[in-house]
């Protein structure tokens, strides 16, 4: 059963994923959403992604809602600028931020962190130097997002997938 269906889980994802994003569902949607529920995960453990392995996982629930709580924050601080009720200057720009992980669990949560919360976008990371480069809607306070990025999401990161 594994030889056919070595990732469950990931195959039903897909393949729900898949017939919600076309919906309705057709008859060919269903054949096709099925062949990517079984093709998907073949060609994944042909890459032999190592396992994840978290140590706190108490953390990485306070995380996500550290989390869902910033991207609420963020979506009205966005509306306000959006909507011109933002007071004072904005300036839109980039900011470098010298991250201390090297998890590369920890740094693809973080991309996904900084680029689905809104007014922030993950540009380029540079592993040799280990900085981030990040774009902001709002750059007035990037010295306000390094210690944010550090504080609330790296550290707990490093913790979770040290």
């Amino acid at each position: 059963m594994s030889a056919l269906l070595p990732h469950p889980f990931l195959s039903a994802g897909l393949t729900l994923m898949w017939l919600v994003l076309n919906a309705p569902p057709s008859p060919g949607n269903i054949v096709l959403a099925l062949l990517i529920g079984l093709i998907v995960p073949a060609v994944m453990r042909a890459l032999r992604p190592t396992p994840v392995r978290v140590r706190r996982p108490g953390l990485a629930v306070r995380l996500l809602f550290t989390v869902l709580y910033d991207m609420l924050r963020s979506n009205i601080d966005v509306a306000k600028i959006i909507l011109g009720l933002h007071r004072g200057e904005r300036r839109t720009g980039f900011v470098s931020i010298p991250l201390d992980m090297t998890s590369s669990f920890g740094l693809s949560v973080l991309s996904i962190i900084l680029t689905a919360t809104p007014g922030t976008l993950w540009v380029q990371y540079d592993s040799h130097s280990g900085r981030l480069l990040m774009h902001l809607l709002d750059a007035a306070d990037g010295e306000d997002w390094v210690r944010r990025v550090k504080d609330r999401y790296e550290r707990p990161l490093m913790e979770i997938f040290a």
